[in-house]
C-alpha cells in the first residue's frame, strides 16, 4: 500500500536513484561502520547503506513507516528507533559514528543544534537540507548568508556543500531546491571559547540586530569590551567577524562575569 507522504512530518520521499548513489558514493560507507540513518522514510537511502553495511540504526517518527521498516529487515540488520529524534540521545549509539539522512526541513536548524553536543564521538555527518540552510552554513564572514548557523556550526565542525538537489527528486516535491552537506567534527585542538554558553549567548545576542554597529547590539555588555584587544572595531557589524573573534569577544565578556559565568560546558 503506497504510504501518504505526512506534511506534519515535513515528508518528502527521495525517488531519484541517481540521487541516491550520488549520496551512498559520498557517504562510502564501510562494512563495520557504525551508521545512523535519521528520517529512513520508505528505504530510499537505508537499502542501498544496508547493501554496504553489517547493521544499520535508523530513527523514524512516523509509527506506519517504522513498523514497515521491521517487517522489511531483520532486527540484527536494522535497529529502529521510533521516536522525535529531537528527544533522542545519540549517546546511546556509541562511537564513531557516522550519521546520515534526508532531514525534514521543517526542523532542520534545531536538528543540527542538537546535534552539536554529541560531536566528540560523531566521524562525519552528511545531510540532505534546503539549499539555502546550507547556503548558510557554509557562507563566510561578509556573505549575506552568514549569520548566528553559520558562526555556531563552524566552531565545531568542517562543512562542504557537496551537490544539488532538485525538487523533482522528490515525491511530493518540495517547494525549495534541496542539498546535500559534508559535516567533520574539528577536532581537540580547534579553537574554543572557555564558556560555550558565553560563546552561544554573544553569537545571538550579536546577530538578534544583525545591521546595528555591535557597540549598539550588544547592549550593555558592549562597554566591557576592550576593542582594540580583541582585534575588533567597535563600528563592525556581526557579519563581518569570524569565529574567532567571536570566541575573543565571549571569552572577555565571560571574565567580566557578564554571560555564561559558571556555565563552561
Amino acid at each position: 500500500m503506497k504510504h501518504q507522504a505526512r506534511k506534519r512530518f515535513g515528508q518528502h520521499f527521495l525517488v531519484d536513484d541517481s540521487i541516491t548513489e550520488s549520496i551512498v558514493r559520498a557517504v562510502n560507507p564501510r562494512s563495520g561502520d557504525n551508521v545512523v540513518e535519521i528520517g529512513p522514510g520508505l528505504s530510499a537511502l537505508t537499502r542501498p547503506l544496508l547493501e554496504r553495511v553489517d547493521r544499520l540504526k535508523v530513527i523514524e517518527i512516523d509509527r506506519d513507516l517504522a513498523a514497515r521498516l521491521r517487517s522489511q529487515y531483520p532486527p540484527e540488520r536494522l535497529e529502529v528507533t521510533e521516536a522525535d529524534v529531537l528527544t533522542v540521545d545519540f549517546a546511546q549509539f556509541g562511537a564513531p559514528l557516522r550519521i546520515v539522512g534526508n532531514l525534514p526541513y521543517n526542523i532542520s536548524s534545531p536538528l543540527l543544534f542538537h546535534l552539536m553536543p554529541y560531536a566528540d564521538q560523531v566521524r562525519d555527518q552528511h545531510f540532505m537540507l534546503q539549499r539555502e540552510v546550507i547556503d548558510r552554513m557554509v557562507a563566510q564572514p561578509g556573505d549575506a548568508d552568514y549569520g548566528r548557523l553559520s558562526v555556531m556550526l563552524q566552531s565545531r565542525y568542517d562543512m562542504e556543500k557537496l551537490f544539488d538537489v532538485p525538487p523533482e527528486a522528490f515525491d511530493p516535491p518540495p517547494r525549495v531546491v534541496s542539498a546535500v552537506v559534508r559535516m567533520i567534527p574539528l577536532g581537540a585542538d580547534r579553537p574554543r571559547a572557555r564558556s560555550d554558553a558565553a560563546f552561544s549567548a554573544v553569537v545571538a545576542k550579536a546577530f538578534a540586530q544583525r545591521r546595528k554597529m555591535l557597540r549598539r547590539g550588544l547592549g550593555e555588555w558592549a562597554a566591557l569590551v576592550p576593542w582594540d584587544e580583541v582585534g575588533v572595531k567597535e563600528t563592525a557589524r556581526a557579519e563581518e567577524l569570524s569565529v574567532a573573534q567571536f570566541i575573543a569577544l565571549a571569552d572577555v565578556l565571560h571574565e567580566a562575569g557578564v554571560v555564561g559565568a559558571g556555565h563552561g560546558v
